[in-house]
């Protein structure tokens, strides 16, 4: 009797650790199981041309998502990263238009307009941080602040009409070129891919990616035990502003135009991809690698969807429903592990 009870408990064990492997791996089942079925039923699906094209469109919101990992882990949030896609094209090509006239080197005035851009990232990413912590302004608020602000500016540079054909040729290739031809892999999976190890490194093997594990898990507790909040906090906002100009770089270049526009509405998708990736919205829980697969999750249902020819505002219902679902997958899966 004993050395069958002892048989069930071990059985026992090892289903809820099955399970428990099973919930942390949710994302990879799901992207499997989609990528089979896709194969089978949209004609195109697994060729090359097309993933090449999935990992070109979805890296420019990509590259933003992980830094927005880094910024949700922390419990902070920046919805200001669209604005800042925009207004990093426009302030190039407006330089890129205005400054070769007066005698500067086209090539160099696009090395200005991207050293600017990244000094404005710099500057409302300390802002936000600052706010959030000194003055106790959720980065909500914050940050929806500058979204108006920074699309205000964009377009008020932009004189509210695109600034096209203004770039050098390098600078349209960060957006639209290919490493190794026509065929080639997008410059963009290759910035999307030097990103993410880049924040993996940072996450999982410095005190600073130790410090927003602390900071968002408890923010009290990680002052408590030495970490400067504020610091932490103003650095993972920097961060994803940094990325966004990054992204606003790839965007311009593959259009070859800088206009206010771009970016618009681009927050939901960049938290969707994180959130879907298992990152936690109450903070302290989440990976850069969860964030990938988030990525690319959402490239490939939205692309099976269309090559499937889902009508587009059910393509919309169905990313809502699957957010949904993450979101109630990462509530039980907390529940389960607590």
């Amino acid at each position: 009797m004993d050395l069958s009870g002892a048989i069930a408990g071990k059985l026992s064990l090892n289903q809820k650790k099955i399970g428990l492997f099973l919930l942390d791996h949710i994302m990879e089942v799901f992207l499997i199981a989609l990528i089979i079925g896709l194969t089978f039923r949209a004609h195109g699906f697994m060729t090359w041309e097309n993933w090449m094209n999935i990992l070109r469109s979805n890296s420019l919101k990509g590259v933003i998502a992980l830094g927005m990992t880094m910024v949700i882990i922390g419990y902070q949030i920046d919805l200001s990263i669209g604005s800042t896609v925009a207004l990093a094209g426009v302030i190039v090509a407006r330089l890129c238009r205005d400054l070769p006239p007066m005698g500067i080197d086209l090539n160099l005035a696009a090395v200005i307009g991207m050293a600017l851009s990244f000094g404005v990232a710099i500057m409302m990413g300390w802002l936000h941080g600052t706010l959030a912590h000194k003055a106790g302004m959720p980065s909500f608020i914050a940050t929806l602040a500058s979204k108006f602000g920074l699309y205000g500016l964009a377009a008020i540079l932009s004189g509210g009409y695109p600034i096209a054909n203004q770039f050098p040729d390098w600078f349209n290739q960060i957006g639209g070129g290919r490493i190794g031809g026509a065929n080639g892999i997008p410059i963009p999976a290759i910035v999307l891919i030097i990103s993410f190890l880049i924040i993996l490194f940072i996450m999982n093997n410095t005190t600073t990616g130790r410090a927003v594990y602390a900071v968002g898990g408890n923010k009290e507790s990680a002052r408590l035990s030495g970490i400067d909040v504020g610091k932490t906090t103003i650095i993972i906002l920097i961060v994803v502003q940094i990325m966004a100009v990054i992204s606003g770089f790839m965007t311009s270049g593959q259009v070859m135009a800088g206009s206010y526009s771009f970016g618009n509405g681009w927050e939901l998708d960049v938290i969707a991809a994180v959130i879907i990736g298992g990152t936690s919205f109450n903070g302290g829980i989440g990976t850069v690698w969860g964030t990938l697969l988030g990525i690319v999750f959402m490239g490939v249902i939205t692309n099976g969807m269309t090559l499937l020819n889902f009508d587009i505002y059910v393509q919309y219902i169905v990313r809502a429903v699957i957010m949904a679902l993450a979101v109630l997958v990462s509530s039980y899966r907390a529940k389960v592990k607590a």
